[in-house]
């Protein structure tokens, strides 16, 4: 939980950065990032000297090296023997160049020259984030703003440290503090990328159960936020009444013990080998990466590259995952020579990741997805084929129509989420009405609103709808009821109307309107009192004009 006093003090960090000169968002949180990445390194080197963790963990800062030139100024390094200067990995911990190196101007030397280069050799199965650090560059052009970004973050630790005192668990405020510096990403990316807001993901998770036992990917994971709420949803889900905490904002419950998982090794799995994303942008990697690690998923597995590329035909099988969360790019086209093995004939995005989230899932496997709405009503052929293999190949459970504000201030599109079931066989063309197809009736809802208002603003309406929806969703599925009232805000569709609307999946093509019967005068009462009242206007123009004669 974020207090204001923590809220208060990354407000403080991003304005520092600002006014340092790096104002681009993106840029800026990935240099606090790299600051982050050595203060954990840190963390876990004490937790180490500690014993607390696994006794597997090795030291990463035993041992020295020799240092190159431009050191005079390094008056805090004593020569060895031989006249020769080395340093001591010791010295490229956090707490040491934090806190023993005065010069401010000698620290952002030797954090730039040295520690950072360091940190970017780490590439091992314990240290993910540095996998992708090849391209990265230590931008902090200041001294002045490297010594005011390490004193925040020290105070930043320091208010997580009392709430860990207080019960709070660390990881989980501490992830909390670099999802509220995601927030500050507040210009869309390229080919339509944007983030998710984090209460449309807790809403999909929701619905779609992950578990313990699940292997959860997002194709197009970005800064990792379908990941990481997945991961709390499981948590939440074994912990104990008595260990959850209050209702938040919008009337979800969240649980960060997970008391209820017993054994380490189930532990270890959650954390280690449950989290998959991929992502083309080796940015959105680094930021992803950190975003998992800072929520305690020690080993995320994030892997640079395009799924839609052929490349990816290359790297796995078809049918890998149980579960798939996603926000897919909804602009752009690709270049078909590098078009990986897809069954939809088209180069719009948005419909060649919704075939390749139905090839990457398992049998049985399910997905939760949002799409634009254009998907669902676009009358090309290529539209209507990837509707068609969705329908029939897997079980379309729900369409949750979205308003379009939902995605401001990055965006305002209309979009809807797709939540489906993955089956065992594709089947051929229907026979009587769709008797044959996989997807039997599907269930639509009409979001009138996501708790905020749907402007630029985005302030709480302090409604909070989103738990009821999923409320709706869960009676649905458990209800054999033979028809039902599209007059609602939700009701199910059977297949034979889809079929008869070309796989039309928008709300509003069955949704039912009441019309209310307006009775008005006839045309000739109307037109005689629009005389009487000209009559009445010219008699009072003429008293006016004797009164002023």
């Amino acid at each position: 939980m974020l207090t204001p006093e923590i809220k208060s003090k990354i407000n403080q960090l991003w304005d520092k950065f600002w006014s340092g000169g790096l104002s681009n968002p993106i840029t800026a949180i990935e240099q606090i990032s790299y600051l982050l990445f050595m203060k954990r390194l840190d963390g876990m080197e004490k937790e180490y000297e500690n014993n607390t963790r696994s006794k597997q963990l090795k030291s990463i800062f035993s041992g020295f090296i020799s240092i190159g030139k431009n050191t005079a100024g390094f008056k805090w390094l004593k020569p060895q023997k031989n006249g020769k200067k080395k340093v001591l990995f010791e010295y490229y911990r956090w707490s040491y160049f934090a806190n023993n190196i005065s010069d401010s101007h000698d620290k952002l030397l030797f954090v730039s020259n040295y520690v950072f280069p360091f940190i970017k050799t780490l590439n091992s199965k314990e240290f993910p984030f540095s996998k992708y650090m090849k391209e990265a560059v230590f931008m902090i052009p200041k001294p002045s703003l490297l010594e005011d970004a390490i004193k925040i973050i020290e105070e930043i630790h320091l208010e997580i440290e009392n709430q860990q005192r207080e019960g709070q668990a660390f990881h989980d405020t501490l992830g909390d503090v670099y999802e509220y510096l995601l927030n500050e990403i507040a210009q869309s990316g390229k080919n339509g990328q944007f983030r998710t807001p984090r209460h449309i993901i807790r809403m999909i998770t929701e619905i779609v159960n992950p578990d313990i036992s699940d292997k959860i990917c997002d194709p197009t994971c970005g800064t990792g936020g379908f990941l990481v709420g997945a991961y709390q949803y499981i948590v939440t889900k074994y912990t104990s009444e008595k260990f959850r905490m209050p209702e938040d904002e919008n009337g979800f419950v969240t649980g960060i013990v997970g008391d209820k998982i017993k054994t380490e090794t189930i532990w270890k799995k959650l954390r280690e080998q449950t989290f998959y994303g991929f992502d083309f942008d080796a940015t959105m990697v680094r930021l992803g990466l950190m975003n998992l690690m800072l929520h305690d998923i020690t080993h995320p597995n994030i892997e640079q590259m395009d799924t839609l590329d052929k490349r990816y035909d290359k790297y796995e099988l078809a049918g890998q995952y149980s579960i798939i969360l996603a926000n897919p790019p909804f602009k752009g086209s690709i270049d078909e020579s590098n078009r990986g093995e897809l069954r939809i004939k088209s180069n719009k995005t948005e419909l060649l990741f919704l075939d390749r989230i139905m090839r990457m899932l398992q049998n049985d496997g399910k997905a939760g997805v949002i799409i634009p709405d254009g998907v669902l009503f676009g009358g090309s052929n290529a539209h209507q084929e990837i509707r068609k293999l969705l329908l029939q190949t897997c079980e379309l459970k729900a369409v949750i129509s979205m308003p379009s504000g939902v995605f401001k201030p990055y965006a305002g599109v209309s979009t809807a989420v797709l939540i489906f079931n993955k089956k065992v066989a594709e089947l051929k063309d229907p026979l009587s009405h769709g008797k044959n197809w996989h997807t039997q009736r599907v269930w639509f809802y009409g979001m009138q609103s996501d708790g905020y208002s749907l402007d630029d603003n985005r302030r709480s309406q302090n409604d909070k709808p989103l738990p009821g929806i999923v409320k709706k969703y869960n009676e649905y599925q458990n209800s054999n009821k033979k028809s039902d009232d599209r007059k609602k805000v939700h009701f199910y569709v059977p297949i034979k109307d889809i079929i008869a609307n070309k796989y039309n999946l928008s709300f509003s093509r069955y949704r039912e309107m009441d019309y209310v019967e307006v009775n008005y005068e006839p045309p000739k009462e109307i037109l005689n009192k629009l005389i009487e009242l000209e009559n009445e206007l010219l008699s009072d123009l003429k008293s006016l004009k004797e009164m002023i004669q």
